[in-house]
């Protein structure tokens, strides 16, 4: 299994018990990035940080087209 796989069920299964204890999946997962944010900050550079949040939400749109994937 991949660290991506494992990481998917891990979220998965988080939100399953969120919603056992009546919350709702984005309240759930906000509070699973926050809370990713920060753990991440005690191991990471900030502006190392910064930089991978923002390439994530620069690329947040599945269907957008990237010159840097054509062909």
């Amino acid at each position: 299994m991949s660290v991506h796989s494992w990481a998917r069920d891990v979220v998965q299964d988080g939100l399953h018990d969120a919603e056992v204890q009546g919350y709702e999946p984005v309240v759930a997962l906000r509070a699973l990035l926050s809370e990713v944010v920060r753990q991440s900050k005690a191991l990471r550079e900030p502006q190392e940080l910064a930089h991978e949040l923002q390439f994530l939400a620069d690329n947040l749109d599945d269907e957008r087209d990237y010159a840097f994937m054509r062909p």
